[in-house]
């Protein structure tokens, strides 16, 4: 395998990479696990190295990537301390690997059972059900040479539909307590979840929202800007990560 990882056409940066590799683009996706790799890194010292490369070119889809990760999505996590090599497709997948190889302390995941589970729940809920309907948002909005009005008001319309759910988790409008955080007990402790979930939710601009949309959701946008204020994230998503 670790013969067949690598081919002449792949970068010479990933084929020499020691250790932990991400191989990204600053987009939501790719900031999920830049931002975590940044906060293993100022809490535990994890080095890790980066290749940037422009998904508009379809750099994604050539060979040498492919042979990393079959789906030609980015971002793509290799652990060259394993032998062979051993890559990482799907954020989620990434960021519960890294919570298992380098957070040694659950800095940034649990001990107890049901809120490890928790944590899960809201990781696996916007991987599933939000991402998804934020990322045709994107595409019928911003990137589709033809615009089709019934496709970017249903996938408008059911993002801020997942926003909602996320704004009821927050508010504590069932529990009668408010959270700062998606998973702990209380109100919560900044974990995976949290990271996996608000690059896309930072990027709302971006995807077309409007600031007055957004005030529906005070709780989930108090929870953005306490997560904006992070080093580490804005080490994730900053100028390190930027295409040349």
């Amino acid at each position: 395998m670790s013969h067949s990882l690598y081919i002449d056409e792949t970068p010479t940066e990933v084929k020499n990479a020691k250790g932990l590799h991400l191989i990204t683009q600053s987009t939501g996706n790719g900031q999920k696990t830049q931002i975590f790799l940044e906060e293993l890194k100022a809490s535990y010292g994890t080095q890790f190295t980066t290749t940037m490369i422009n998904i508009r070119t379809n750099e994604q889809k050539k060979e040498w990537f492919l042979r990393l990760n079959p789906n030609g999505r980015i971002p793509v996590l290799v652990d060259n301390s394993q032998s062979p090599p051993f890559p990482v497709m799907e954020t989620s997948a990434q960021l519960l690997y890294l919570l298992k190889v380098a957070d040694h302390d659950d800095r940034f995941g649990f001990k107890d059972e049901l809120e490890r589970s928790q944590a899960l729940q809201w990781l696996l809920f916007w991987h599933g059900s939000g991402a998804p309907q934020q990322s045709q948002v994107n595409y019928f909005s911003v990137f589709a040479q033809e615009k089709v009005p019934h496709a970017i008001e249903r996938f408008h319309n059911e993002t801020l539909r997942v926003w909602g759910v996320l704004e009821i988790h927050l508010s504590g409008k069932y529990t009668g307590e408010p959270r700062d955080y998606l998973a702990g007990s209380g109100k919560g402790k900044y974990s995976i979840a949290d990271i996996g979930t608000w690059p896309y939710v930072n990027g709302y601009r971006f995807s077309g929202f409007t600031d007055e949309e957004m005030k529906s959701f005070p709780h989930l946008m108090e929870w953005r800007e306490r997560i904006a204020e992070r080093p580490a994230v804005q080490k994730g998503i900053g100028s390190a990560y930027q295409l040349k």
